[in-house]
């Protein structure tokens, strides 16, 4: 089914089309309409025009308003100011095209016009390391852009490319050897106490390692057979993946992500192809050989002392390091994929390793016009000192904890306002409202920003929260239970109150929104799209009686408002990966 264009859409085309009438020597021109606080729509384009044409703006628009005819869509339109277009759309036509929107289940969110295929990198872990605050926006983020994307047509491909390999498991399998009683059997313990118990073994290896050249030494040995694949080594590196991915799916599943395994791709992945990468880069000379390793040389890229900052990309000792893997990974997945845009989803601190090593790509024809890569470059959670989030002690927050805490008190929330709810019903609510806190906190703040990390705002039934919103779902849901066998029923010929306008016309802009957010891979216009809608809702619901409003026909399009304002609600919360429940 087509999806139903937005009345700035229509509105926007019928006042091009008087535009082109009344100016035929203006061609082509866009009146630039937006919403407006003195009309419903401002179309501004006329200033630009104006001066194409050197005319008078207000001449010119009061010739656009002559031609302007669309009964039963337009009710006004004015000039103002120096020549704006100030346009009011017609009652009936708001209702119409919501009525049209509410036939079908994408409520007006257009496709992509030439939708392809995305792979996101995002949701990195590290073997034998617990997850932490670090791993929240990765996680959180990729997983709103994917539902997104996946929403307007585009196919998406995840990729987990988990830290599997390298320097750290030399060292962490060679401790396991000469330390053979350290680690439990994985079949007496579960998930979280087997990471638990990696992590601490990690940390302990990690001291060794930075204390005993000689220790060191074999470490750096056993990284060698890891590589070559040597088989006690494999198992035991098999052995930290396993434990590792089903700690992994245990986090995941708390913070209400799916996560694939075919999609868990680490670094092992790429090892058999990272020497042939160097090979083809050395062979093209867009690498070189410089002090025994092979390098990328950029002129933009300098550091102290104005010298040449290179991508290492093999180093003098034969090893292969980050920028191998990442440029493998690009191969694997424009080549093997046919990926036509690459989303990186990563920590901003990186985002010079993958200017560095994009570039490398381009300059090997893997990336070019048809291929694109992106880096999402999230900014640090922070406490309320506005520091790196930490505990009291001065550690990492492990995530786990963080998402219980969030779940914890957001039942206490529930709890407080619950009045039919069994405390199992309050327990399944807090655990949804709170990661949908999480969730939202951190998507409602432009990806590459920090912000400071405050259940206690997270959790508020007040402000620009998922909770605010969260609960005007649940109360639109209990007026339409309530209605019983009256239904919402569109009536474009009655005439609209104020408040019913403009939840309306915001209403309108639902699919052009997600749209935006889709490609500008912006949730966080989707996230204040959302609040604003709760909010218009609000406002409706304290001056527009519902149940008791003054016709029955009065209350059948008062109910339909709300139905298609809770319909988009829990669209617009799905599309972030929040959870709306019916009851709270």
């Amino acid at each position: 089914m087509a999806s139903v264009p937005s009345l700035a859409a229509t509105v926007n085309q019928r006042v091009s089309d008087a535009l082109s009438a009344a100016l035929p020597e203006a061609g082509a021109a866009d009146p630039l309409l937006r919403r407006s606080d003195r009309a419903d729509f401002q179309a501004n384009g006329m200033l630009a025009l104006a001066k194409k044409l050197k005319g008078n703006p207000r001449e010119l628009a009061g010739k656009v308003v002559d031609g302007v005819s669309a009964p039963g869509l337009i009710q006004d339109v004015e000039v103002s100011g120096p020549g704006f277009l100030n346009i009011t759309v017609a009652d009936e036509a708001i209702v119409k095209t919501l009525a049209a929107r509410a036939e079908d289940d994408r409520l007006g969110v257009p496709y992509a016009e030439n939708p392809g295929t995305t792979v996101i990198d995002y949701a990195q872990p590290n073997v034998a390391k617990e997850m932490h605050v670090g791993h929240l926006r990765s996680a959180v983020i990729g997983d709103a852009l994917r539902h997104l994307l996946d929403f307007t047509g585009e196919k998406t491909i995840g990729r987990h490319h988990i830290g599997d390999w390298g320097t750290q498991f030399g060292m962490l399998i060679q401790y396991l050897i000469e330390h053979p009683g350290e680690l439990a059997p994985a079949e007496d313990v579960d998930g979280e106490q087997a990471m638990s118990n990696l992590n601490r073994v990690y940390k302990a290896s990690r001291a060794v390692f930075d204390a005993d050249e000689e220790f060191k030494e074999r470490a750096r040995k056993r990284v060698v057979a890891l590589q070559s694949g040597d088989k006690e080594t494999l198992d035991l590196w098999q052995r930290f993946v396993d434990e590792s991915k089903v700690y992994f799916y245990s986090v995941f599943e708390k913070l209400d992500m799916e996560i694939r395994d075919d999609e868990i791709v680490g670094e092992s992945a790429y090892n058999d192809m990272m020497a042939e990468t160097a090979r083809l880069l050395e062979e093209s000379g867009v690498a070189v050989r410089s002090e025994g390793a092979l390098v990328v040389f950029f002129d933009d890229i300098k550091g102290k002392d104005d010298q040449p900052v290179p991508l290492i990309v093999q180093k003098a000792d034969g090893g292969f390091g980050y920028a191998a893997s990442d440029l493998s990974a690009i191969r694997n997945r424009v080549l093997d994929l046919q990926a036509t845009t690459l989303l990186y989803v990563v920590d901003v601190r990186q985002s010079l390793h993958f200017k560095m090593v994009f570039e490398t790509a381009r300059r090997m024809g893997w990336l070019n016009d048809r291929v694109t890569a992106h880096n999402m470059g999230y900014g640090t959670v922070l406490g309320a000192d506005g520091k790196p989030f930490k505990t009291r002690a001065g550690e990492t927050v492990r995530l786990e904890d963080l998402l219980d805490e969030a779940a914890q008190r957001a039942a206490e929330v529930v709890r407080e306002k619950a009045r039919d709810l069994t405390e199992e019903e309050i327990q399944e609510r807090g655990a949804q409202v709170g990661i949908g806190a999480v969730k939202y906190a951190d998507l409602s703040t432009s990806a590459n920003r920090d912000y400071k990390f405050d259940l206690d705002q997270m959790v508020s039934l007040n402000g620009d929260t998922s909770v605010y919103i969260q609960y005007a779902y649940a109360r639109i849901r209990s007026i339409l239970r309530k209605a019983g066998e009256t239904g919402p029923v569109p009536h474009p010929e009655l005439p609209l109150a104020p408040a019913e306008r403009a939840l309306g016309l915001h209403l309108d802009a639902f699919g052009d929104t997600v749209a935006e957010a889709a490609k500008e891979y912006a949730p966080h216009k989707l996230t204040a799209y959302l609040y604003q809608l709760a909010s218009l809702y609000t406002t409706f619901y304290d001056q527009c009686p519902v149940l008791k409003a003054d016709t029955p026909e009065q209350t059948e399009n008062r109910l339909f408002l709300c139905d298609i304002t809770a319909r988009t609600l829990h669209k617009g919360m799905s599309l972030l990966g929040i959870r709306t429940p019916e009851r709270l």
